[in-house]
């Protein structure tokens, strides 16, 4: 019998489309207006249909194609790849998130890093007058596999994959890192710069919207309303340099603490409290605590007891190094200690004291 794949709602349309977009996208783009000036310009026949991908000097007046974009593959091996994104990634995040925060997260994620490259190929070709930064194709689900990542890099972590039969084992943790890696090599050495600025696009746009707006239930209270809610994840192993290995974060740690404060001064950013830092790491303990499902068996159970508890003694270590690192800086901060409050000493008559230094006892009278 062939397997029964059960996926939620939102990630059978998303799968659904991208199949529907992609072939639209093939047969469409030879009959595209724009291919005589993307001929001109050097660029090969119909990268794509300016209706469905974008191209940035015929789309302008198809909005929608800030969206549609995502789901828009011009080749079978970016469509195999983005569905095999779609298919692991979406069932695991909606089932986790729920419907709805899921298409919040799509809608972010797919729009902005779409409109930031967009905005960047215009600023090209005012800088350098160029055409075939305006007929360039901008398509793909190249943001959409970067922020699945981040979003696994907050939900588990310390989960390890094992590829090629075990003959390769990843935590989650690296895969954002070797994720912008590859594309930043690729698009200096083979020129795919789009994948690149939508790499680095997607990743900044799924880490800032879960790292300071989205609102999610807390799982280490009990509380309903507002006050069974938190906002972003403040969590220390959640920051920008956690994303990256141990040597690079000793470089990255205090630019990125400088950029923060910068946004926290302009107001861009709410600045975090130490009890907004407490409750994130609560919350991400209590994710590795409750024994979230393995990324390739959404359906199973959570797996076994042991590999949760092995999970979360890593959350828990790298908690503890996280406030440890924390405790040390404060200590090293310049400070006045105060002096400690003076303690009312009982007085002792002149002669009684001096008998007590000649080790005498006083006369009954006076212990009476």
């Amino acid at each position: 019998m062939a397997p029964r794949f059960n996926l939620p709602p939102l990630t059978k349309y998303l799968l659904a489309t991208l199949f529907i977009f992609t072939l639209l996208n093939a047969i469409l783009r030879p009959y595209s207006s724009w291919v005589e000036g993307a001929e001109k310009a050097g660029i090969s026949k119909g990268d794509g249909a300016p209706y469905l991908a974008i191209v940035p000097r015929q789309s302008i007046v198809y909005p929608w194609v800030c969206l549609t974009a995502a789901l828009v593959e011009q080749n079978i091996f970016g469509l195999l790849i983005t569905g095999a994104t779609v298919f692991y990634g979406g069932r695991y995040l909606e089932r986790a998130w729920g419907s709805s925060e899921f298409a919040k997260f799509i809608l972010f994620v797919a729009m902005i890093p779409n409109i930031l490259s967009w905005v960047l190929y215009y600023l090209f070709f005012a800088l350098s007058g160029s055409d075939r930064a305006l007929n360039t194709t901008i398509s793909g689900g190249i943001q959409l596999q970067a922020a699945f990542l981040v979003a696994f890099k907050q939900l588990v972590p310390e989960h390890t994959v094992a590829i090629a039969k075990g003959f390769i084992r990843m935590r989650v943790k690296h895969f954002p890192a070797i994720f912008l890696l590859g594309n930043t090599v690729s698009g200096l050495v083979f020129g795919t710069e789009t994948a690149l600025f939508l790499a680095w696009f997607g990743f900044f746009t799924s880490w800032i919207y879960l790292r300071f707006y989205r609102t999610s239930p807390s799982l280490s209270s009990t509380a309903t309303g507002e006050s069974g809610t938190v906002k972003g994840d403040a969590s220390d192993t959640f920051s920008f340099a956690h994303f990256f290995p141990d040597p690079v974060q000793t470089v990255l740690a205090p630019v990125a603490d400088k950029v923060y404060d910068t946004l926290v001064t302009l107001r861009i950013c709410s600045p975090f409290s130490d009890e907004d830092i407490d409750a994130g790491n609560e919350q991400a303990s209590a994710r590795a605590e409750g024994g979230l499902p393995s990324l390739m068996n959404v359906g199973g159970r959570a797996g076994r007891g042991g590999g949760r508890r092995e999970e979360a003694e890593r959350r828990r270590a790298l908690a503890l190094k996280a406030l440890d690192q924390r405790l040390h800086a404060a200590a090293n901060r310049p400070h006045t200690a105060a002096a400690p409050p003076a303690t009312a000493v009982p007085s002792i008559p002149e002669e009684t004291n001096y008998e007590v230094e000649r080790g005498e006892r006083p006369p009954k009278e006076a212990q009476a």
